[in-house]
């Protein structure tokens, strides 16, 4: 499938509360699948973009994986409250659906989190299952291709309420 082409490789160094070493997630990015959404991210992981309307780093580092629900995904990105609440993307604000070309059907896909339809911010989730009943409402643009331990270990930190049962940071991001 051509857009399932990885177009950019970026990564999220994560660091567990209480470790010193941090662990890195690469993601590969479908470009082709979805160039805005694609976009978002991978300015986002470089914080090139500066601060947003909010006057918060338009910048994954720093912000922390805010829900983990075990046998369904972690959720981050809330670059702006760290709570789920908040986030806003590169282009001011949220940003619209960009079709849904590509199917949540295998786990590690990366995926928008959203506020409903058309309204995409920085928030990312990360599948650790194949979720195919988020198809048609949330993007998918891109899926883990290294660190795949790290991901598992994160889902271990879960809980049914999505609550992380330790503090997990997003250490720096970037491209590869």
């Amino acid at each position: 499938n051509e857009f399932e082409t990885i177009t950019v490789k970026v990564f999220l160094d994560i660091e567990f509360e209480g470790e010193e070493e941090s662990k890195r997630i690469v993601i590969g990015l479908f470009g082709k699948a979805a160039p805005r959404t694609v976009e978002n991210f991978r300015a986002l992981c470089t914080g090139e973009k500066g601060f947003g309307s909010s006057g918060k780093p338009l910048h994954y580092k720093g912000s922390i994986i805010h829900r983990i629900v075990p046998n369904f995904g972690m959720q981050g990105g809330d670059t702006t409250r760290g709570d789920g609440y908040g986030g806003e993307s590169i282009y001011g604000g949220l940003f619209k659906d960009e079709g849904f070309i590509l199917s949540h059907n295998k786990p590690y896909t990366v995926t928008m989190a959203n506020f409903g339809r058309n309204a995409n911010g920085s928030q990312f989730l990360i599948t650790t299952i194949k979720t195919r009943w988020l198809d048609g409402k949330h993007v998918v643009f891109g899926r883990v291709v290294e660190g795949f331990d790290v991901v598992d270990r994160i889902e271990t930190l879960g809980t049914n309420s999505g609550t992380p049962r330790m503090k997990i940071i997003i250490k720096e991001s970037g491209v590869l």
